[in-house]
């Protein structure tokens, strides 16, 4: 008899995409659903303090949310993010294109 195999936990990553920026020590972030239908997850799930939790450590700053419903988007700028900015800082990543990614991580559930 073949045994159960668990299934991963979903993650964001499964139903959106993601992008970042920087403008001097200010990361941006926006997460975009690949359906729209998915967008009240994404709203629900992406706070502030979420985001605030999710990057301890690389944003110092604050966060503030923006939510975009027409483009099943939440966007994210995070203030004392990138350790200086990029003529700044010595950071791998002082653009913080990677926080795109890692933000994908997160799972759905809470």
């Amino acid at each position: 008899m073949p045994t159960a195999t668990p299934t991963a936990p979903r993650t964001l990553r499964d139903i959106a995409l993601a992008r970042s920026g920087d403008k001097g020590n200010r990361a941006t972030l926006s997460v975009i659903a690949l359906d729209p239908a998915d967008y009240p997850v994404l709203e629900r799930l992406l706070t502030a303090e979420r985001l605030q939790a999710h990057f301890a450590g690389v944003v110092q700053g604050e966060v503030q949310r923006h939510t975009l419903p027409h483009l099943a988007a939440v966007h994210f700028v995070m203030f004392d993010a990138l350790a200086g900015g990029v003529t700044r800082s010595l950071a791998l990543d002082a653009h913080g294109k990677t926080l795109s990614a890692a933000v994908l991580d997160l799972p759905l559930a809470p």
